[in-house]
């Protein structure tokens, strides 16, 4: 297996197996130094599996995993030592105070005092933390928990860092500004994988990938995402009177109709052809208002992941 200097994390032909449940199948990816990734899929894509991998937690049935140009030696530690990762939960201990926390994190990477000291300072300086450390977590607003749980993610300066759902359950002031945490880590060349059930959020990274029963069948930008499964455009359709009709059922069953799903009070149609919606238009418009809209990544999941099952 060969890596590319510019790669962070390179995975090739990745598959894990537990027992007689495939979990991954031969996923292959690159992420460049300095990339915001994003990696979603629904419960049970093989999201996890993956990043246990990456991270060194779980040894490959098949293929291989580089990280930093490193791949997997032993029991991972090589790995780990390169990566850092923030879960949604546990990450901090709400019964103790910041520096405890923090001090428990360094102890943990048996990381040098003197170190840990100037990284932390650094650390606190780059969220601008303003309250004292001697504050309990459990008395901090969601969204400065979740920055002092990325300075602990961050003490021992990985090369990677996984951010899993990070901003759930915060205000969207409080998502916006970790945001632009992930941008300054991106400026200063770290590689930043992101897992979010935010579309909104999804669409500041540079690129995302998408897994669904344990294979990857889409990576992209957002704009190459959406422009590759909606060709023809988004026409959103209102319609003019409350109806019992199952208009879904019927419309999927339309050759001229790629997609045709429910968004609130509205639906989204998505042509199946470049003339589709003249076509389409005469029909419907008795019973809907409508307009051209751009396909959002929201689309994109719900048409991928979801498909006609949703």
């Amino acid at each position: 297996m060969s890596f590319d200097s510019k790669n962070a994390v390179a995975v090739s032909h990745l598959t894990v197996q537990f027992a007689d449940f495939v979990a991954v199948r031969d996923v292959s990816f690159s992420v460049d130094k300095g990339e915001i990734f994003g990696f979603l899929g629904a419960n049970g894509a093989g999201k996890t599996t993956t990043i246990r991998v990456i991270c060194g937690l779980l040894r490959p049935s098949l293929g291989e995993v580089s990280v930093g140009g490193e791949t997997f030696q032993g029991n991972g530690d090589n790995l780990k030592r390169k990566v850092g990762y923030m879960s949604q939960r546990f990450t901090l201990y709400d019964d103790l105070t910041v520096a405890e926390n923090l001090d428990f994190t360094a102890s943990l990477r048996k990381l040098d005092q003197d170190y840990f000291m100037q990284r932390k300072r650094y650390l606190l300086d780059f969220i601008e933390f303003s309250y004292p450390e001697t504050l309990f977590v459990r008395d901090l607003s969601g969204g400065i928990k979740q920055q002092v749980a990325l300075v602990a993610t961050l003490l021992h300066d990985p090369e990677v860092i996984f951010l899993d759902e990070p901003t759930a359950g915060v205000t969207p002031a409080s998502r916006a500004l970790f945001w632009s945490l992930i941008q300054k880590l991106s400026d200063q060349g770290k590689t930043v994988f992101v897992t979010s059930h935010y579309m909104d959020e999804v669409e500041h990274c540079d690129r995302i990938a998408l897994m669904r029963a344990g294979e990857m069948i889409a990576l992209d930008n957002p704009e190459g995402l959406k422009e590759t499964h909606f060709p023809y455009g988004i026409y959103q359709l209102t319609p003019k009177l409350v109806s019992h009709k199952d208009w879904r059922q019927k419309f999927l069953l339309s050759p001229e109709i790629e997609s045709f799903q429910p968004h609130g009070i509205h639906y989204h149609l998505a042509p199946a052809h470049q003339n589709s919606w003249e076509k389409l238009q005469p029909i419907l418009s008795s019973d809907f208002e409508s307009k051209k809209i751009k396909a959002s990544l929201e689309d994109v999941f719900i048409k991928l992941v979801e498909g006609k099952n949703r």
